[in-house]
């Protein structure tokens, strides 16, 4: 009984997705969080910036993911005050990366996305036991498989971030339609030279409009 409690409380289930676009990052998520059959949360944040020009997506289990993000939070606010200069995106995704890396005999239960913008946008997946890709498009979650197949059909890199957001939006959306562990509403951030930026509930609903 506990080994299957235990197994329904890491299955949390989401959709998370990240898109490099033309000069900025785009990051998409559902609001849902679950346990199991239950709908544990119906707003909860699944896009966390971790610096000014640095943000990243959780999926997997909800207490450790946010471990996580208040561990970066604190490493790239120590990296800024000792080096007197902003991380780059690819030293922060080293940093999870590592960080992950110390914990694989006894893991942290996660799928992340960290993306920003260095001079250019750059997107990485990080697995929980800390490998690191770059990537150009990428998805996590219970729901990324329905959601890998808007992308490849709508992405293009060198399209505007403004069409890129309501591609990733898309994917969320159809995501939420198929997959029970993702649903709620579509969140979506973008992260490019002037830095984080959320968009609000009523915004989302015109890009999909």
């Amino acid at each position: 009984m506990e080994d299957e409690t235990t197994s329904k409380a890491l299955k949390t289930g989401t959709t998370t997705v990240g898109l490099v676009a033309k000069g900025a990052i785009v990051l998409a998520s559902d609001r849902r969080a679950t346990m199991g059959y239950l709908i544990a949360s119906k707003d909860i944040d699944k896009i966390y910036p971790l610096a000014d020009n640095i943000a990243m997506t959780i999926a997997g289990g909800v207490g450790d993911a946010q471990t996580l993000v208040r561990w970066m939070q604190a490493e790239i606010k120590l990296y800024e005050l000792r080096q007197g200069k902003k991380i780059s995106v690819e030293a922060a995704a080293t940093l999870l990366a590592n960080i992950l890396a110390q914990y694989k005999y006894y893991p942290f239960f996660v799928q992340l996305l960290l993306g920003g913008y260095d001079g250019k946008p750059r997107l990485y997946s990080v697995d929980m036991l800390g490998g690191v890709t770059e990537e150009k498009l990428a998805s996590t979650g219970s729901g990324s498989p329905v959601a890998y197949g808007v992308l490849e059909e709508l992405y293009r890199e060198d399209a505007p971030a403004a069409e890129n957001l309501r591609i990733a939006a898309k994917a969320v959306t159809a995501a939420m339609k198929r997959d029970a562990a993702s649903g709620e509403r579509v969140d979506l951030v973008l992260v490019d030279e002037n830095g984080f930026k959320r968009y609000g509930k009523d915004e989302v609903k015109q890009m999909l409009a």
